[in-house]
């Protein structure tokens, strides 16, 4: 059995603020909170918030996860991540070939049968979606399912599995034999209208991804997959709060039409997390990052240049959420939506120790994964 004492000068544990409060945590979980500091192994100076849960990352480090699905690339994108707060996450596979989705699944296999840290599942962004609302992702890849497809959704040993589709290309049976197997369905890079997309939540589908992007939206005759989104009280949107994707306004408008709880950030991060990089490759197009912006050759954005740490201060200071809210958004909400919030997403007693140290800039200091530290600036 391992022990470890921290030293939190200021904590906000999810739901409330403490001083000068030791974190005891034992073989990776909190096992309890006392205020004798005279006997710590650490001292965290700054703010102790929950770790960040990133339920959409495409990549990080120089790495994306397309371009080659393997546990120490992996390891290269949640390690990129943790220098920015996110202790938990869904590495996602955009669009593609089946025998990518098919190494992609064996790699989440083997990086959990391995235990690496932060590493909770895949997210499938496709391939079942609107040409019309491709986006970035490419037109050749995108199709019906097909039984290779069901061979991989159906695998048990792969994590939490979130798959976003366009509901007018995959039929109602079909989503809800997705949802009897324990599968996240949102709804994403779709045209469809209002009447199909509420077709596919009475099926069991609960959330919608990137919510505004690349999905039709509401207009006075027509509510469309947007306004959908916005009047299902029980379903989760994840959105992009960097300034490109999402204007500040609509934001507050999603927050005042959708309950507490129900908004939660996401980076749609590429390979540029962690890196110097300002170019990529991309299937046949290159991207480019200019002034915090993904940009594809063909025009459209492509993916975000965004950490969540950024997400949480733009949350806070660009649309004006108080900061206990706009950290929840980064980690109680996309852990309510995966069902782990009995392990994550708050720092209190019998969760996992995922935490991280924040200075008044937001900067992460350290960041901490089942009471190990994986980062320190």
């Amino acid at each position: 059995m391992t022990t470890l004492r921290l030293h939190a000068k200021r904590i906000f544990d999810g739901q409330n603020y403490l001083d000068d409060q030791v974190i005891v945590i034992t073989n990776g979980i909190i096992t309890a909170f006392d205020s004798d500091t005279s006997c710590v192994d650490d001292v965290l100076d700054g703010l102790v918030v929950p770790g960040f849960i990133d339920l959409q990352v495409n990549g990080g480090g120089g790495v994306l996860f397309n371009n080659s699905p393997s546990v120490d690339n992996l390891k290269t994108i949640i390690a990129a991540h943790s220098q920015f707060g996110t202790t938990g996450m869904l590495p996602t596979l955009i669009t593609d070939k089946v025998e990518v989705m098919m190494q992609a699944a064996d790699a989440m296999a083997s990086a959990i049968a391995e235990n690496v840290p932060g590493i909770l599942g895949i997210h499938f962004e496709g391939p079942h979606l609107s040409i019309a609302k491709k986006g970035t992702h490419a037109q050749e890849y995108i199709r019906p399912i097909s039984d290779e497809e069901w061979a991989i959704l159906e695998r048990k040993d792969i994590g939490q599995i979130l798959v976003t589709l366009a509901p007018e290309t995959v039929s109602i049976n079909d989503i809800k034999r997705m949802v009897s197997l324990g599968i996240k369905v949102c709804l994403g890079h779709t045209n469809a209208d209002y009447k199909t997309a509420q077709a596919a939540m009475d099926a069991g589908a609960d959330g919608f991804t990137h919510l505004f992007n690349a999905m039709s939206p509401i207009q006075g005759r027509e509510p469309g997959v947007t306004g959908c989104a916005l009047l299902n009280d029980h379903a989760s949107c994840g959105i992009i709060i960097d300034g490109h994707h999402v204007d500040y306004a609509s934001v507050k408008l999603a927050l005042k039409t959708k309950p507490t709880g129900k908004v939660f950030l996401v980076s749609d991060a590429m390979s540029t997390i962690g890196t110097d990089q300002t170019e990529f490759s991309f299937f046949d197009r290159t991207i480019y990052l200019k002034d915090g912006r993904l940009t594809s050759t063909t025009g459209e954005l492509a993916g975000a240049a965004l950490d969540m740490a950024q997400a949480v201060e733009n949350t806070h200071l660009g649309v004006g959420l108080p900061l206990d809210e706009s950290i929840r958004m980064a980690t109680k909400y996309p852990a309510n939506y995966i069902n782990q919030s009995d392990v994550r997403g708050e720092l209190t007693i019998e969760h996992q120790a995922d935490l991280v140290v924040l200075n008044d800039d937001f900067k992460v200091q350290s960041t901490w994964i089942a009471g190990q530290q994986v980062y320190k600036n």
